[in-house]
Parts: C-alpha cells; structure tokens; sequence
C-alpha cells in the first residue's frame, strides 16, 4: 500500500481507503455484520488506514448501521487508522427537512461518536446538501463547536448534485471552511475533474468515489444483468444497461500485465489524476478488497493511455 498526504490536513493516508455503505443496508445486496467486521481487520492489515461512513448507511428503523459495525471492527485498533463520517442525510428522518444547522450538526456528531465507539471524529462531511438553500448559516457555529470540543479534525463536503453545489465547494475551500472534498470520480463519470484542479490551489484534499461507477467497472455486469428490486442499478432501463456495458469494453484496452481486470484498471485510473488523495473503493468482502489494493501497487498509466482513455468517454454517465 502506498500513502498520499490528504490536502492541508497533514494527514498521511492510504491509496485505497473503504467505504461501509455495503455494510449498513441492502443497497449493494447487503453484509452480514461479521463479514463486514472481517473485511475491516483484512484491510488495516493491508495497511488501509482510513474508513469512510455515515448515519446515512442505515435503515429506515435504525441510522448510522455501518458506523456500528465500524465501532466493533475497530475496538482496540482505533489509534491505527482514521474515520470520516457524514452529517445531514439520516434514513429514517422521512420529511426530507434539511438537516444543515447548527444543533443538527452538534447531535450528529454525538450520534456518531457513540455507534463508532470513539471520541473523535478525523473528517466531518456535509452529506451531500442539494443546493445552498439547504444551509443554514449557524451550521459553521456548530461545526466550530464541534471542533473546539476535539470531538472533529478536519471538515469536508461530500459533493452530490454536482452542477447544483460545485460552486459551495469552491467558496468553502476559499474561505478556509472545508479542507477535503469527496467527489464522483471514475472512468465513466469526469465532471468533478476541473474542480479538483482548482482546489489544488488550497490544498484541498480529494476523496475519489463511485470509481466503479456503481459495479459497472467491476466485470461482474454484462447486457442481460437483472438488478434486485430496491438496488441502485435496479432503476436503469435495458438500454441504459447496454451502453454502459459498451462504454466499459472501450477502455479493456487498459488491460496489461500487471492490470489484469477492470476493476483493478478503473481504480488505478482514478490514482493517476492529479490531486486525487484516496479512492474509495466500496468493497464487500475481503477478496474485493485486496482487488481494490492492487491497484496502488500497479504501475501508472503512461499519457498515451490517459489520453485515449479520455478520447473514448462518449459522455459523463450519471452517479448514484
């Protein structure tokens, strides 16, 4: 494993960092929690350093699932690794009310700190505000509150709606508000890339995410895949299907000796743009995600393949 400073935060962290989103619901088929906890341990063994979850990854009857799965992977190995986490998005607030605000952000927080079993928190992320109208502007109060208190380090925005929000990113940054960014980055999906050279000028650190492009650069999706009911690709029609499966035969040419699938090929990708931290990668078991690791010992691609690789994209396909 290979380390990358995260921005101005003088944190050193891992290539490949792991998202829990898997290990909280049923949205990418679900994790049995042992399971879960096991990929955890694999992964700091792999010498992972940093974990990405949220009160989001959960149910409707219970938030923040894979912040406590979390919690007991990481009971006496806390001083070993970093947590991010999310505030904002909760499943089972159904009103849809914006959550941005100074006492949410504090209660959140303490949510957080009590599933993760730890008394601070390295990365604090807005999940995914939709548009400015969502913030209120006594938030900052509570995140500096919050960090006063040693409960947060570092605060982030973990971009959705990108057209919408790009603009409260580039301020933020600006205004010295946020010092990480998580953003749509993959193959098939490329809007986040001028930001991310823009923030370069702060530095702003850069979590890569969906870089499988929801398991459409995974090689397990050919034209005839049926999605579960209730999963995220289930929403796509045969069409969209198909041609998001012929977009990911263009780039097999990535394919090389030390690159020998995809999904190893799509993640080392998203290694070599300029300003990228970490990539997530979303894996659900412990084979997953050594795949996901070999990517950083992969050699980079050379310009002529980044290049083409660009050529070949016929449009950003949309994210989760």
């Amino acid at each position: 494993m290979k380390y990358r400073k995260l921005g101005r935060t003088g944190l050193e962290i891992s290539e490949i960092s792991l998202g829990t989103w898997a290990f909280g619901n049923k949205v990418y088929g679900g994790v049995e929690e042992k399971e879960g906890i096991n990929t955890i341990h694999a992964g700091i063994d792999m010498g992972v350093n940093i974990f990405d979850t949220a009160p989001q990854y959960g149910t409707a009857e219970q938030d923040g699932v894979a912040e406590i799965v979390l919690g007991k992977a990481l009971k006496g190995k806390r001083d070993k690794v970093h947590i991010s986490t999310k505030f904002g998005r909760n499943p089972t607030i159904k009103n849809g009310a914006s959550q941005f605000y100074q006492s949410r952000v504090v209660d959140s927080v303490n949510e957080s700190l009590k599933r993760l079993q730890t008394d601070y928190i390295d990365v604090l992320f807005f999940h995914s505000p939709f548009s400015p109208d969502e913030i209120s502007e006594d938030v900052w109060r509570g995140i500096e509150q919050v960090k006063a208190q040693g409960k947060v380090r570092f605060v982030g925005h973990s971009i959705s709606m990108f057209h919408q929000t790009k603009d409260m990113a580039r301020q933020w940054a600006k205004e010295d508000k946020i010092d990480i960014v998580q953003v749509v980055l993959s193959l098939m999906n490329r809007e986040s890339q001028q930001l991310i050279e823009e923030l370069q000028e702060y530095p702003i650190g850069v979590f890569g995410r969906e870089c499988l492009a929801n398991g459409f650069l995974s090689g397990a999706i050919d034209k005839n895949t049926v999605f579960t009911e209730g999963t995220l690709n289930a929403r796509y029609s045969r069409e969209e299907i198909a041609e998001r499966v012929d977009q990911v035969e263009a780039f097999k040419f990535l394919l090389r000796d030390d690159v020998t699938n995809m999904p190893q090929a799509a993640l080392r990708w998203v290694l070599d743009q300029k300003g990228v931290s970490t990539v997530l990668s979303g894996a659900k078991n412990i084979n997953e995600l050594k795949g996901a690791i070999s990517a950083s010992d992969a050699k980079p691609f050379t310009e002529a393949e980044l290049t083409l690789a660009k050529e070949l994209l016929k449009k950003d396909f949309e994210a989760a």
